[in-house]
């Protein structure tokens, strides 16, 4: 195995889906800007989740509709006319 494949820097880390503001603590060596004050009182590195198994339809068994399409739909007529 290759020497210092694999980061050192692993640490408490807590993950935040922002669709229904679900919030875990785990370890791992993401890069992050925010903190956040935990239930135990301490300060971790927060990290910002868009989907996790509370909101993705595949273990919910309901269908969220997200509006990217919409989005770029609206983004592609603004443009379209110039």
């Amino acid at each position: 195995m290759k020497k210092d494949l694999h980061p050192s820097s692993y640490r408490f880390v807590v993950f935040k889906d922002m669709s229904n503001d679900y919030s875990f603590l785990t370890k791992s060596c993401v890069d992050t800007k925010e903190t956040i004050k935990w239930e135990d009182g301490n300060e971790y590195p927060l990290y910002k989740l868009e989907i996790s198994h509370t909101s993705h339809p595949f273990y919910t068994g309901k269908m969220k509709l997200v509006d990217t399409a919409g989005r770029i739909d609206k983004f592609k007529n603004r443009y379209a006319k110039k």
